[in-house]
């Protein structure tokens, strides 16, 4: 449930990338690739890059590409930059940067941006974000784009996807088992809601070994991943909250400007004085002096 601001070390997608089978089969399913060696995947995931904040969910490098997946639960408009960011510092560790000056051309992996996200805001099955999208100024002929692919799993979409990378469905289902437990309200603590939700995987032989084998780790950053997720859209939800009632005192000073317009007009069509209509409608002079402006320039 990666996003930007998170200071603590882990999440538990990037938890399950760290293991290169894992991350080979989630690329060969994105891919389309037939990759069958987990020994071919190099994980290079950030640890801290430039700044303690440039951290991301899982990076590796396979064949000729640097994949750099994220998960969230939250919309992030920002991916394609971040992703951007991510690459720039992984590269720091990839090439040597003295030779960039030289006459010999430095060669790169190619790279691949992906998120997976099941958050309860309605997506698409897969959407393409592009770093485009935040140019101030639009234009056709760019000099840098970067796509990112976001792809929805949640229950029911992207079967095609879950089918080839089965862990990826089992790692979606646990955390709709954490949201459905926690919503009973059984437990004061979250993380009983997710020591069950787990009890309930390893019954049923989702994830079974990597719960077994993490489960004290897994309970710290689910704890976390889930209260980091509700503190956005709190913050999301004022933001909103905040915009109506800014568009709603926008709207009544809006009002009330055109029923004062339309008091000035039927006194400048008798000729008053803007003193005079200042005085008879108790307004500040500057105040009627601005919408009679207004006023004339539209005559």
């Amino acid at each position: 449930m990666m996003n930007g601001g998170r200071n603590y070390k882990s999440s538990v997608f990037a938890l399950l990338m760290k293991d290169k089978r894992r991350a080979m089969e989630l690329y060969n399913a994105v891919n389309g690739s037939d990759y069958d060696n987990p020994e071919d995947v190099t994980i290079n995931t950030i640890e801290g890059g430039v700044e303690l904040s440039v951290r991301n969910d899982a990076s590796f490098i396979l064949g000729d590409s640097l994949s750099i997946y994220e998960h969230q639960s939250t919309v992030c408009p920002n991916m394609p930059l971040r992703s951007l960011v991510y690459f720039m510092v992984l590269l720091y560790d990839i090439i040597d940067f003295d030779n960039i000056y030289g006459s010999r051309r430095v060669m790169l992996p190619t790279p691949r941006f992906a998120v997976f996200y099941n958050g309860n805001q309605s997506l698409p099955e897969v959407q393409e974000m592009k770093l485009s999208d935040s140019f101030e100024k639009k234009e056709e002929d760019l000099d840098l784009e970067v796509k990112c692919v976001v792809y929805n799993i949640n229950k029911g979409k992207n079967k095609e996807l879950m089918s080839k990378c089965t862990w990826l469905g089992d790692y979606s289902f646990f955390v709709n088992k954490v949201r459905e437990i926690h919503a009973l309200d059984k437990y004061k603590e979250l993380k009983y809601d997710v020591e069950e939700a787990i009890d309930y995987c390893v019954e049923h032989g989702i994830l079974a070994d990597f719960f077994k084998e993490n489960r004290k780790e897994v309970v710290e950053v689910a704890v976390l991943d889930y209260t980091f997720e509700r503190q956005l859209e709190m913050e999301r939800a004022a933001n909103i909250k905040e915009g109506r009632a800014e568009g709603r005192a926008e709207g009544r000073a809006e009002g009330e400007e055109a029923i004062l317009t339309k008091q000035i007009t039927r006194k400048l069509e008798k000729n008053k004085s803007i003193e005079q209509i200042a005085e008879e409608l108790e307004e500040d002079i500057g105040v009627i002096s601005t919408i009679i402006d207004k006023i004339q320039s539209k005559v």
